[in-house]
């Protein structure tokens, strides 16, 4: 399909890991179910530091599909860098985002793009027949669900599914870091995005092995308590910061209280018995400050965002 002269309507990325076995049949899979829809596209394959072969075999691929873009990494720095940097570099009206491994099914994506014209902004896939194994991949998996939905209040029943698809619009304000690939949905929702989920298809790995490891269950979590306290204090940042900051402008107030009770209590009392009580005072009282201080500045660069956006709306 000639596509030089044409604008981009589709852009599909995929974030690439020692995949050598699988990437031309992903190519070739991903680029048929494209041509029979008629529309220009461009598929960026993002080689998040292959060791193997996985980087030449790309190169190859592209001297013969031009449409096929390639973004290769130094090292591994993992799925969301990955994702993002294809994200990024996407020109599509619609991007759509799939796994590497041939589990995630190129046939599902018209279904998909037939979703958003319903007027969505994100379509999330549902791998509701997951072909993995029970006790490394499905249980924990469920279990992450569950805390990710009532964490983010996105009710989708596959947060961890690759396959989706988004507006432009939408993707290109999400930023991603950490594990936060898991969580775009959610992201997605702080920016507006009206969010559907359709059940997609499910294969069981062929060739090369998971990339899923049980130790990142930590960082998950930790960017998942990240996203929380985002989500609930990203419109008003001095609630947060200014809970801690009264906290302890309470505790420096309890601290020198106990110190003047002990000089009431005892005139001939020592700098060195004060000395503690007189450090943990200031301690406190500087931190109480320093922290609605932080809080102020918050609210003043959100509330000047939230300005300049209306400003941008209103000049279009």
């Amino acid at each position: 399909m000639n596509q030089t002269n044409e604008k981009t309507e589709i852009s599909v990325v995929v974030p690439v890991y020692n995949e050598e076995e699988n990437v031309a049949l992903l190519q070739d899979r991903i680029c048929k179910v494209l041509d029979d829809l008629g529309k220009p596209y461009e598929v960026i394959l993002v080689d998040d530091g292959s060791t193997d072969r996985t980087f030449e075999i790309l190169e190859e691929l592209h001297q013969a599909h031009p449409q096929l873009k390639i973004i290769k990494f130094r090292g591994n720095f993992g799925q969301s860098a990955a994702m993002a940097a294809g994200f990024e570099y996407a020109k599509g009206d619609i991007v759509v985002a799939m796994d590497g491994d041939l589990q995630n099914d190129p046939e599902d994506i018209p279904r998909m793009l037939q979703k958003l014209d319903e007027g969505y902004d994100v379509v999330a896939g549902w791998r509701k027949n997951r072909k993995d194994k029970m006790v490394m991949r499905k249980i924990p998996s469920k279990i992450a669900n569950k805390l990710i939905c009532s964490v983010t209040e996105v009710d989708l029943h596959d947060t961890g599914c690759s396959l989706k698809a988004f507006r432009k619009e939408i993707i290109k304000r999400v930023k991603l870091y950490g594990e936060l690939h898991r969580f775009i949905p959610a992201l997605a929702k702080i920016e507006g995005a009206r969010i559907t989920e359709l059940v997609v298809k499910h294969h069981a790995r062929k060739f090369g092995v998971s990339k899923y490891n049980i130790t990142r269950t930590f960082r998950v979590i930790m960017d998942l308590t990240t996203l929380n306290l985002f989500i609930k204090h990203l419109k008003k940042p001095i609630h947060f910061f200014g809970i801690i900051g009264v906290f302890c402008l309470f505790a420096a107030a309890i601290f020198g209280a106990g110190m003047l009770c002990m000089l009431f209590e005892n005139a001939n009392a020592t700098l060195d018995e004060l000395n503690v009580l007189l450090t943990l005072v200031f301690l406190f009282t500087g931190s109480g400050f320093g922290f609605l201080a932080i809080g102020l500045l918050a609210n003043l660069v959100v509330e000047t965002g939230d300005r300049k956006q209306i400003y941008l709306s209103e000049s279009k």
